[in-house]
């Protein structure tokens, strides 16, 4: 499966964005779906993820600021986010495994748990 992220840009901060991963080449049902970010210098972190599923987690930086959902008609995922911070600044990148990592909160899956990967949209949020 090929993803492809699109939505992203410039915003001021506490507006709001909401990014798009459309996939291609095969069916996400079934695939377990996820939103990861990348600052410069820093490592890449979890946003949200969407299981197969559709059991739902979110990282702590974004809860309450984020909703990740997905459109299996449209083979499409998305993240909707809200009352952007400065230090939401970052490439987000979609990605998705097939599979369900299961519905456990105190596990929040890592990059290395999915194998397929988009190229990322620039979330740029200024003061």
């Amino acid at each position: 499966v090929q993803l492809q992220e699109s939505g992203g840009g410039s915003v001021q901060s506490g507006g709001s964005l909401k990014l798009s991963c459309a996939a291609s080449g095969g069916t996400i049902v079934g695939y377990s779906m996820g939103w990861f970010r990348q600052a410069p210098g820093k490592e890449r972190e979890g946003v949200a993820i969407i299981d197969a599923d559709g059991s739902t987690k979110y990282a702590d930086s974004v809860t309450g600021r984020c909703a990740v959902s997905r459109d299996n008609a449209k083979n499409t995922l998305y993240l909707e986010m809200n009352s952007l911070k400065r230090e939401d600044t970052a490439i987000y990148y979609c990605a998705a495994e097939h599979g369900s990592f299961g519905s456990d909160d105190s596990w929040f899956p890592e990059p290395a748990d999915f194998n397929y990967w988009g190229q990322g949209t620039q979330v740029t949020v200024s003061s």
